[in-house]
């Protein structure tokens, strides 16, 4: 599969007008890093389609047509725009604590546990019953067969994935729930009048494709961050919800907070629930990660939000999907790569030789060169976003757009492989400088990823620098939106 076959199977997906890929020019190809997965076509791809939606609703506003362009080896540096973050000319502190990664078990399996967040951490040795080591970790895990701990940290509300071969995923029975799942829904949920977006009137004459536009961006880490600094950079008005007692990790803040506002809200709290639904009643999309029915559990489900504001377009981000036995499972790219396959598949190609399905295929397990599952689904969610904010300007409607990593994981699978593609050179910041920009912020001198997309008129950019969370009133800034 080309990017452009991909990124016309995003359009036709959407149901989006073809005349606009007469407008879309795709450079490039696999492999841009070292990978026997198409990580360079899921990238160009994704956020191809997310930059043609934004010429289509900037055409659909003012009736002007522009070219949109994109590369593989720009998109490839978006999908890894946390890795060249720096700030002040030095690099971000490390994103893994040292108990994150693959360890093998005592049956030769290999799993992996997720600890960037303490209380992670702290309930992985509350299972294993060790020392915050490394080595002592490892030396618990040996004492484990692979899927009794997989088991076992699931239940108990944590963050692990053992490591799957593709055929035993596809035998499992939340791989057929993916399965039975499009790469993304856009459904309507409710009855509203047709609506462009308000004008920015503060403004002036439109000139952006989002101008006007609220988003509350109720995300943390990558996957919905990264939505929520897409329609920044096209010209949305981003609110940044994030709980003050939740976990952040700082160089993400500061990469995927890019054009965004920030506020704090305690949605434990009856007041913080109102404050948040006023907010609602005037935004246009609602952008969530949590769990599937977290949210709903405190009275914002879509259908609740449709109500309160007809018109809302929702957006929802889960890890493994809304069907099957996992859809509540907490997730992460990495562990949605492990449990998949793709995981298994690099590390297999990487030693080249086969083994048994349940042996140990490999001495080293080796993941994706970059959060591909992460950045995509993020890309495709703004992507969904705009094409429902296109349909609600033409037919009325609320509507709701669901992803998970793991469907995004599923397409790049069935995407094949390339021959020889883990020998692709790795690239370096160095070898990126046409690819990244400089601004001021709060933190210091940032120097981070630009947007990889190209719109002939309305080429995107970040209008704020990154800010520290809760930097902002919980309020829409009324000198833009």
């Amino acid at each position: 599969m080309t990017p452009r076959d991909a990124l016309e199977h995003l359009w036709m997906l959407a149901d989006a007008d073809p005349a606009a890929l007469d407008r879309l020019t795709i450079e490039g190809a696999d492999p841009g890093l070292p990978s026997i997965f198409r990580v360079g076509t899921l990238a160009a791809a994704s956020i191809g389609a997310a930059g043609l939606a934004a010429a289509q609703l900037h055409e659909l506003r003012t009736g002007r047509a522009q070219r949109v362009a994109i590369d593989v080896r720009r998109a490839l540096a978006a999908f890894r725009s946390e890795r060249y973050l720096s700030v002040d000319g030095a690099p971000p502190v490390e994103l893994r604590h040292p108990v994150t990664g693959h360890f093998p078990t005592g049956d030769g399996r290999w799993i992996q546990l997720h600890a960037n967040f303490r209380h992670h951490l702290d309930g992985i040795l509350r299972v294993l019953q060790c020392a915050d080591d490394h080595a002592a970790v490892a030396r618990a895990i040996l004492g484990w067969e692979g899927a009794a701990l997989d088991d076992a940290l699931a239940q108990a509300g944590l963050c692990a994935a053992l490591v799957r071969s593709p055929r035993e995923w596809a035998a499992h029975e939340q791989a057929r729930a993916v399965a039975s799942l499009p790469l993304f829904e856009i459904e309507r949920i409710g009855d509203a009048p047709a609506e462009l977006p308000r004008a920015n009137t503060h403004a002036g004459a439109l000139a952006r494709p989002l101008d006007g536009v609220r988003v509350l961006d109720l995300t943390r880490i990558i996957a919905g961050p990264v939505a929520g600094r897409t329609l920044a950079q096209h010209g949305a008005s981003v609110l940044l919800i994030n709980g003050p007692h939740l976990p952040n990790i700082a160089p993400l803040v500061i990469d995927n907070g890019r054009g965004k506002r920030s506020a704090t809200l305690d949605l434990r709290e009856a007041a913080a629930r109102e404050q948040l639904s006023a907010l609602a009643r005037d935004a246009d999309v609602f952008l969530q990660g949590y769990r599937p029915g977290a949210l709903a559990a405190r009275g914002f489900a879509p259908e609740a939000l449709a109500r309160l504001r007809p018109g809302i377009v929702c957006v929802s981000i889960s890890a493994y999907g809304h069907r099957g036995p996992w859809r509540e499972r907490r997730g992460f790219d990495s562990l949605v790569q492990s449990a998949s396959g793709i995981v298994w598949a690099e590390s297999v190609a990487s030693e080249a030789r086969a083994a048994g399905e349940h042996g140990a295929p490999f001495t080293q397990a080796r993941p994706l060169p970059c959060q591909a599952l992460d950045h995509a689904t993020g890309y495709l969610a703004a992507f969904g976003a705009m094409i429902a904010l296109a349909r609600r300007a033409r037919e009325g409607g609320s509507w709701h757009v669901r992803l998970s990593l793991a469907q995004t994981g599923r397409w790049l699978q069935t995407m094949g492989t390339v021959d020889g593609g883990q020998r692709a050179p790795e690239v370096h910041a160095a070898d990126l400088a046409d690819c990244l920009q400089e601004t001021a912020s709060p933190f210091g001198r940032v120097r981070a990823v630009a947007p990889a997309e190209r719109l002939e008129l309305t080429p995107p950019y970040f209008a704020r620098p990154p800010v520290p969370v809760g930097t902002d009133a919980a309020t829409w800034d009324a000198s833009n939106g």
